[in-house]
């Protein structure tokens, strides 16, 4: 029995290495997002943190700055959500498929 639970732990630790090497290469992926048919651009790393932000000229009308922050939201939202699909990914090739709670 204890061996049986050596080898559980032992398997653990390789998969909590794995994880932290996907993890540190998550950090230089990157994910772009656009609003607005590309008038809002942005640019999101695999640690979910937001890296640039482009703004077409043409979008900033100062009689509606309410479409333009709109369409930043929008692109930052969806930037996010791109990075969030792609940990999702890279995780569940590691864990195959497990849904480690704290890991991700």
């Amino acid at each position: 029995m204890a061996k049986g639970l050596g080898n559980i732990m032992k398997q653990a630790q390789q998969m909590q290495a794995k994880i932290a090497r996907v993890q540190q290469e998550l950090e230089s992926k990157e994910v772009e997002a656009t609003a607005g048919g590309g008038m809002v651009t942005a640019r999101a790393n695999g640690k979910q943190q937001i890296l640039d932000l482009k703004i077409e000229k043409d979008v900033v009308d100062p009689e509606d700055i309410e479409m333009l922050q709109d369409l930043v939201v929008a692109a930052i939202n969806e930037a996010i959500k791109k990075s969030q699909d792609m940990i999702q990914g890279e995780m569940s090739k590691v864990t195959g498929g497990m849904n480690i709670p704290g890991m991700f």
